[in-house]
């Protein structure tokens, strides 16, 4: 009771800064942590008009009510919303005139935000700490903290400090909910490359896949980040995945017309029949099928006719047999005409058959080098977007 009868008229001051001399600063220190949500905020001053022998009062410190002494008005200037943080409303008062104010700070704040790695990224929110009222000749704020803290001091002026609070995110759920199941429909669409080209089945499957992963970018778009200065990363994942599964089909497409109309294509020209099968169907280890053997018709007419004999100046009257032997080669004759016509028509069906069965080898090499190129453009944007997610992890 003695001690607070004491500090009775100190508590009559609080409206006055607790200095003997007005031209003298008050220093404060402010000690920032950051727990999750909830910022406890702590600073600490000297009260020139308080002091006492801890010995002789039996105490180094004291708890009492804020109003009792004058505070300093330190405010953060990134608030953007009230304070909703539970009040603290005493403060400790030790045997030197220290003051010691802890009050935690619920800060809703604007932050510059670098989302380019995202869900990998690291942000780095400053936080400034200044009086409206006084001015630097009257209060100077340090901060307290040692260099290996998170929150790294920026003073300018000696009248606000301005820590730089680093917040990693935890990218657990959204490797787990956004990347993986990505690179599960990816690899699905890769290994469709596997159905044969020339059915249907393939291009359905394909465009089952695209609605599929449409429908799941658009449900999980509330997990992305809607502002910053720069586009995510993840997005330009998921663009790329969605537009290869796009070029995948579109390639489909292309193979099976080319597949299904090769009997009604023209002849497949000769140049191009060497770069696709020769050339490019070494660089995708398809060689060119062997042709098959033609078949070679053999047909003796011989017995068809009969031996001419040396014409006579005379003429003679027509024999009956003669006329027996002409009709019947004529006959004969005719159905040489007819065998020559069916091998005709064979020919030019063995012509179709081996310009449909170029088409088909040239579908089939083309959906190899394409199949390849798919291959290669997914490996290399995936490993450049990891090695960009990693890097920024290590930071």
């Amino acid at each position: 009771p003695s001690l607070l009868q004491a500090l009775t008229p100190v508590f009559n001051l609080n409206s006055v800064r607790p200095v003997f001399d007005t031209n003298s600063p008050t220093d404060i220190y402010m000690y920032f942590t950051l727990y999750g949500i909830l910022g406890v905020v702590s600073q600490w001053w000297m009260n020139e008009f308080i002091s006492w022998d801890p010995i002789q009062c039996g105490a180094d410190k004291i708890t009492l009510p804020k109003e009792k002494f004058w505070l300093p008005d330190i405010v953060i200037n990134e608030f953007m919303e009230e304070n909703k943080a539970p009040t603290v409303p005493y403060v400790g008062l030790y045997s030197d005139g220290t003051i010691h104010d802890s009050l935690p700070v619920k800060v809703v704040s604007s932050c510059n935000l670098n989302i380019y790695t995202f869900p990998f990224d690291i942000q780095n929110c400053s936080m400034t700490f200044n009086s409206y009222i006084y001015y630097a000749m009257d209060i100077k704020i340090f901060i307290w903290v040692s260099a290996s803290m998170c929150v790294k001091d920026s003073m300018s002026a000696d009248m606000f400090f301005c820590p730089q609070i680093t917040v990693r995110r935890r990218s657990t759920m959204y490797v787990v909910n956004l990347l993986l199941p990505s690179c599960f429909l990816i690899t699905v669409d890769l290994f469709s490359f596997l159905l044969p080209p020339q059915s249907t089945d393939r291009s359905s499957f394909k465009m089952t896949l695209i609605l599929g992963y449409t429908v799941f970018l658009l449900l999980m778009n509330d997990l992305l980040p809607v502002t910053g200065n720069n586009i995510p990363l993840i997005n330009v994942f998921f663009t790329l995945c969605l537009a290869l599964m796009v070029a995948s089909l579109l390639e489909t497409i292309l193979i099976t017309n080319l597949l299904c109309c090769s009997a009604d294509l023209p002849p497949v020209p000769g140049w191009f029949k060497v770069l696709v099968l020769k050339i490019l169907g070494f660089l995708v280890c398809m060689p060119r099928k062997k042709k098959r053997k033609s078949v070679k018709l053999f047909y003796s007419f011989n017995h068809l006719f009969t031996k001419a004999e040396p014409m006579t100046g005379t003429l003679v009257p027509k024999d009956p047999a003669d006329t027996a032997v002409e009709d019947k080669a004529l006959q004969e004759l005719q159905c040489v005409s007819e065998v020559l016509q069916a091998i005709r028509a064979q020919v030019e069906r063995q012509k179709e058959s081996q310009s449909s069965e170029d088409w088909l080898q040239v579908g089939f090499v083309i959906d190899r080098l394409l199949f390849g190129i798919y291959i290669i453009s997914l490996s290399v944007s995936f490993i450049t977007i990891i090695i960009i997610w990693v890097k920024a992890y290590k930071i």
